[in-house]
This record gives C-alpha cells, sequence and structure tokens, in this order.
C-alpha cells in the first residue's frame, strides 16, 4: 500500500520546487523564442543592397515592356492569310455559335444540310456579298475573299460538309500582272493632257448632301440586324436604359466605335456595321439611334 501511494505522489513537495519548476518554464519558453527570432532575422533575404542590386536584376527591371510579346511588322511584308478557325472566332461566331439572326449554328448538321447543298461556290458567295441578315464578310471588310472562303469551310466542315480549305494565292500574281499591265503604257507614247477651262478649275467641289431620312435608311439597311433585337450585346433600339450609358460617352466616343468598330465584354460591334456606307451615312445612323433613345 506504500508503494502504491508514493506511484501517485507528484515529484514537486515543496513551494520552493514549485517556483522553481515555473522558472524552468518560463526560462525555457524566452529561449525557445529568442532563438526563433534569431533564426528568421539571420535569414538571408532578397531586397535594396542585396541580389536584387546586381546588374541582370537592374537590367530585367528596367528592360521596357514592349520588349515582351511585342513585334514590329513589316507594312510592305506579304500578307499572311488566316486560318479558317481563326476568321471565325474573331468575326463568325457572335451569331453562329449561338444561331443569332437566323445563322446557322455550329455544327448543326440539320442546320447546314440544305446550305450544303447550294455548293461551296454559292456559299462563299453569300459570305462576300452579305444575305439576308449576314452582313458582308461577316462585318469586317478588311477580311480578303481567301480569309472569308476558309471560314465558310470550315464551318460546313463542322456540319458534314468535305470541302477542301482554300490555298493562299500566288505572291508572285501580282507583281506579274502589274508588270503586263505597266508594259503597253511604256511603249504608247504619252498623250497631252487638255488644258483644263479656268472657271472649272476655280469652282470648289460641292460635297453631297445627305438625305433626310439618311439616318434611317443606314439604320435599316445596316444596323437593324443587331440592333433591332439587341443581339450580341448591342443597344436595342429605343432602349433608354441601354443607350443612356453609351450617350453618356459622348457624340464623338460614339461616331468613332460605329466607324471603327468596337469589341467589348458584352458583344462585338464590327465596323460600320459590316456595311459599305459612307462614314457621314454611319454617323448619320448613330444620330437616328441616340435620338430614338432620348
Amino acid at each position: 500500500m506504500s508503494d502504491a501511494h508514493n506511484e501517485h505522489e507528484s515529484a514537486i513537495r515543496t513551494p520552493k520546487q514549485l517556483v522553481a519548476a515555473v522558472a524552468g518554464f518560463f526560462l525555457v519558453t524566452v529561449i525557445g523564442i529568442i532563438l526563433l527570432v534569431t533564426f528568421v532575422t539571420t535569414k538571408k533575404t532578397t531586397g535594396a543592397g542585396t541580389d536584387s542590386q546586381k546588374a541582370e536584376a537592374v537590367a530585367a527591371r528596367l528592360r521596357p515592356v514592349a520588349d515582351d510579346g511585342f513585334t514590329l511588322k513589316d507594312a510592305n511584308a506579304p500578307k499572311v492569310y488566316l486560318a479558317g478557325d481563326a476568321v471565325y472566332t474573331a468575326n463568325c461566331a457572335a451569331c453562329h455559335a449561338t444561331g443569332a439572326a437566323g445563322a446557322p449554328k455550329f455544327g448543326d448538321a440539320g442546320a447546314w444540310g440544305p446550305r450544303i447543298a447550294q455548293g461551296y461556290d454559292t456559299l462563299v458567295k453569300h459570305a462576300i456579298d452579305g444575305i439576308r441578315a449576314m452582313p458582308a464578310r461577316g462585318g469586317n471588310p478588311d477580311l480578303d475573299d481567301v480569309e472569308v472562303a476558309r471560314a465558310v469551310v470550315h464551318m460546313a466542315n463542322q456540319g458534314g460538309a468535305k470541302f477542301k480549305e482554300p490555298a493562299a494565292p500566288a505572291a508572285a500574281a501580282a507583281p506579274a500582272a502589274s508588270a503586263e499591265a505597266a508594259a503597253p503604257a511604256e511603249t504608247a507614247a504619252p498623250a497631252p493632257a487638255p488644258a483644263a477651262a479656268p472657271a472649272a478649275a476655280a469652282a470648289p467641289a460641292e460635297a453631297p448632301k445627305l438625305a433626310a431620312d439618311a439616318g434611317k435608311t443606314t439604320y435599316n439597311a445596316a444596323c437593324v440586324v443587331c440592333h433591332g433585337a439587341g443581339i450580341a450585346g448591342a443597344p436595342k433600339f429605343g432602349d433608354k436604359g441601354a443607350w443612356a450609358a453609351r450617350i453618356a460617352q459622348g457624340a464623338p466616343v460614339l461616331y468613332e466605335h460605329a466607324l471603327k468598330g468596337f469589341t467589348g465584354k458584352a458583344g462585338m460591334m464590327p465596323p460600320k456595321g459590316g456595311s459599305t456606307a459612307s462614314d457621314e451615312e454611319v454617323k448619320a445612323a448613330v444620330d437616328f439611334m441616340v435620338a430614338a433613345a432620348k
């Protein structure tokens, strides 16, 4: 019984032993904290006066932003024709990915079947010239015929066709044609230029005047496809709430977006609505839509 009792007794039997134990505990804790702080503060860091001041590090920080992924393009270099999928993503997906405005949806064999039956040439002609609600060249007048045809082949083949993607035209074709056209001009004797009538030379050319309803006409021809129904993020015609923020940007900004095209979070608008209208006609269409939203 005496041994069992001693096993449960504490090692601390007197007040002095308790004080010593508490002091020892705090001493060990303080030493541990000191060692931890010493380890952290003496660790090698990168900052002013160390590796960051090396020539390589300084050069990396001062390197122009344009060095990363920025290349100058030669304006005289041969044109690089985009592939069909790239043209589709940038210009056609806005309508064909969702089937907006009656466009045959990408990959929908049922919708593409009757169109494929019309033949390759007809499909390409419709894409280049535009048909019904689809603007010419998908709303991007800068696309080459070959690029438009490649986009048509990309979409049609996903709908069941077996068209072959057209190759880029030979680079030497244009210079050769220019040389042939210039040859007769060199051999022919230059004809004397007729004297211009003084009265005709003095009269300045008068700029053509737009019709009173030019804005409405241009809107119906180029803008109603998207703005009439609010397709692809376009502010719907007459919707004051949708137009308010845009009108607040001012007419110059609206004109620039309409003439040059605009890509935002909500959607994409092609330059001049994909039409061949003049700058003044496009501006008139903008004024027509703005007036209807005020």
